[in-house]
């Protein structure tokens, strides 16, 4: 998976594979051999941040606090 993709269809994949195979988001970091704090920041640029709760990468109108 490449960060540098469009970052909504990063944010499709990503929230894709979290809700069908893993169970956090670190575990999917490493799993894909992804820089964790890199794939956070990618996602944070537009608006999304992980909800460990939920398991999935939320927009900020929508994270439950």
């Amino acid at each position: 998976m490449n960060l540098k993709m469009d970052p909504y269809m990063l944010l499709s994949i990503v929230n894709t594979k979290l809700r069908n195979r893993y169970r956090t988001v670190a575990e999917l970091a490493e799993e894909e051999a992804l820089d964790q704090a890199r794939l956070l920041e990618a996602l944070k640029k537009i608006g999304y941040s992980y909800n460990d709760q939920t398991n999935q990468f939320v927009g900020e109108a929508n994270e439950d606090h």
